[in-house]
């Protein structure tokens, strides 16, 4: 089995390959993240690549130590970046470095995996993720801080159909592996996808949105 490094490098480069491929328009469509089009979800994931710590840090100072506030600093500071610019800083980070390389490069990893179907799922471009790259990416969004999972899947036991994986304990939330990573993230339009005796529960956790503003690097 390939590391994760190597999983999340995989990640970035298909995430390139499909940018490289829309169109001017497609690049403005609303993404799962709301009041975020596509453009903006790939200025956030960018917006945190060259920062060492210090940088991280002011971020997050700037924005009162609150995710959502960094976040929109960090989108500011990346308004006037054009698709084409984006994309040529995305072609010399498909390697993680820095923030993203912690916890053995997992941000790097569920970053671009969240990221990419917040884009491909408006889109109508849906894709078959590897169960190498969606096991990893399901077991850390389950307990990373910034997606703040724990309050939407305490006291569930997630089970999917598609691949072999569970977690947790009490009613069950089933479906496909992709659609239990997103609604984990917050994406709340994604739990039609999903069925059993927890799903109501999940829903109204979920609060019937779509995602919020999504997590600062998760």
């Amino acid at each position: 089995m390939r590391d994760v490094k190597e999983l999340a490098r995989a990640e970035r480069t298909q995430l390139a390959t499909l940018l490289h491929s829309l169109t001017p328009q497609q690049w403005q469509t609303p993404s799962l993240c709301a009041g975020w089009s596509v453009r903006d979800v790939v200025a956030h994931m960018l917006s945190y690549e060259e920062m060492g710590p210090g940088g991280v840090a002011s971020r997050f100072a700037r924005g009162w130590l609150r995710f959502d506030r960094a976040n929109a600093i960090g989108l500011d500071d990346f308004a006037e970046h054009s698709p084409h610019q984006l994309l040529d800083l995305l072609d010399r980070s498909l390697q993680p470095r820095g923030l993203t390389t912690a916890f053995g490069s997992r941000i790097a990893l569920v970053d671009g995996m969240i990221h990419q179907q917040d884009i491909r799922r408006p889109l109508g471009l849906p894709r078959d993720i590897p169960a190498e790259a969606l096991v990893p990416a399901l077991d850390f969004a389950r307990i990373a801080p910034p997606i703040g999972a724990h309050r939407r899947i305490r006291g569930l036991r997630l089970a999917a159909t598609d691949l072999d994986w569970t977690a947790g304990s009490g009613p069950e939330v089933r479906g496909p592996g992709e659609a239990l990573l997103m609604s984990i993230a917050g994406r709340g339009d994604v739990a039609n996808e999903l069925e059993g005796p927890g799903l109501a529960t999940l829903r109204v956790r979920l609060g019937g949105s779509s995602s919020g503003r999504p997590p600062a690097n998760v």
